[in-house]
């Protein structure tokens, strides 16, 4: 039976297999959560991290990873400050907190299964308080095929599935249940990956109520399995509201990626499409249709260029080929990983080159992305002048700008700064 429900949640579109897991934009996440991790690092031994929660490094790595679609919804919980419990104690501990600085660091750098596992029990056997396996949630984007992800309802799908119950807030429970995921993955890897993020939105699914569990005894009589059965229709019966809207957010995303690739032509710029968005569909053709196959080599070889090719839109000279503008679209998610690719270009391969930096977002998300660019983790950014673009701007002048307009000038005139 449990075949038959990871065979419809595949083709559920409303559960997270196909709203997370299989969502183009999670991938592009896993570079920038991975440098966040690291600046978190630096910031703990440079005693930089503050003595509570918000604005700080760690703040911003984690709220990236909390607006992953629903799975991990609720991630910064874990590392919110709860003053009457005074947990977790990396915030007024020292020695604390450069533990955990020890162990994003050892598994940032390492590569292998054992040397994951001991960094989490040398983690465990400082016995911080308030500091349990939701910092998992941090090692998937590291690893993603040796640590998956935890919270409430992965724990509750899982003790549903096999009747383990597992306790939150304890290490060696995590790691017994990450042992129970990898057999469930290699026992179902038909519908499962490699990639744990696969079981635990499973487990996520059930243990949310999406879809009833099975009945744990094979043998159960038939009435149990026809009640769980028809429980299961009513389930995947049920409103797909979810799903509708990630689906109109996807393709308002790909929308304003055409208006500033067919603006970029209009003003005389060769234009490059995000790799993984290319063959998306708009206007009756492909996002990458009369765009560059492949980046200058000056790009594609250089400091940062796995990143780079995942910028949403860039705008290159048509005779030098370099840089003149970079776009972020960001409708609906964290802005972080879209900064860290401007950082790449700017930074790296780009350096000198790449003037434009742009976010292109919805127009009441200007003071959200205002105050995410105010943080610490942020204040590179200030010296590259990275500039807002609201979707009603450009839907407004877009048509003008490319009738009249030449060069970057025209984008410069509706953008404001950071």
């Amino acid at each position: 039976m449990l075949s038959t429900l990871l065979s419809r949640w595949h083709d559920d579109p409303g559960g997270s297999y196909r709203r997370w897991f299989l969502w183009e934009e999670r991938l592009k996440n896993f570079r920038g959560i991975r440098k966040g991790i690291a600046v978190v690092v630096d910031a703990i031994r440079a005693d930089r991290l503050g003595r509570q929660y918000r604005d700080s490094a760690l703040e911003t790595v984690v709220r990236s990873v909390a607006e992953q679609r629903p799975v991990f919804r609720g991630a910064d919980h874990a590392f919110l400050w709860k003053p009457k419990l005074r947990i977790p104690d990396i915030y007024e501990n020292r020695a604390n907190q450069l533990a955990f600085a020890d162990f994003l660091d050892a598994c940032s750098c390492c590569d292998t299964e054992p040397e994951v596992l001991r960094a989490i029990h040398q983690l465990d056997a400082r016995r911080i308080k308030g500091l349990g396996p939701a910092a998992a949630n941090l090692l998937y984007f590291l690893h993603p095929t040796i640590a998956p992800p935890f919270n409430t309802a992965i724990a509750k799908g899982y003790a549903r599935l096999t009747g383990v119950r597992v306790p939150l807030g304890r290490w060696p429970a995590y790691l017994a249940m990450r042992r129970g995921m990898l057999d469930l993955t290699a026992r179902y890897r038909s519908w499962l990956s490699n990639d744990l993020g696969a079981v635990a939105s499973f487990l996520f699914d059930v243990g949310s109520d999406r879809y009833p569990a099975p009945p744990l005894d094979d043998e159960a009589g038939a009435n149990a399995q026809l009640v769980w059965r028809q429980a299961l229709e009513t389930a995947l019966l049920a409103s797909t509201e979810a799903a509708v809207a990630d689906r109109d957010d996807d393709l308002t995303h790909t929308e304003v990626q055409g208006w500033l690739r067919d603006l970029g032509h209009a003003l005389g710029f060769s234009v490059w499409i995000a790799s993984n968005d290319q063959g998306r569909p708009v206007s009756g053709g492909r996002l990458g249709d009369g765009c560059l196959t492949e980046l200058p080599s000056g790009l594609r070889e250089g400091a940062g260029a796995d990143a780079i090719r995942l910028i949403d839109v860039l705008w290159l000279d048509a005779t030098t080929q370099q840089v003149s503008a970079a776009f972020e679209v960001e409708h609906t998610t964290s802005i972080y990983s879209g900064i860290v690719r401007l950082l790449d270009l700017a930074l790296g391969a780009g350096a000198g080159t790449a003037h434009g930096l742009y976010l292109v977002a919805p127009d009441d998300r200007e003071a959200d992305v205002r105050t995410q660019l105010a943080r610490p983790a942020f204040s590179q950014i200030g010296e590259l002048a990275v500039r807002f673009i609201s979707y009603g701007a450009l839907a407004k002048h877009r048509e003008n700008m490319a009738r009249f307009g030449s060069g970057s000038k025209a984008i410069e005139a509706i953008a404001k700064s950071l």
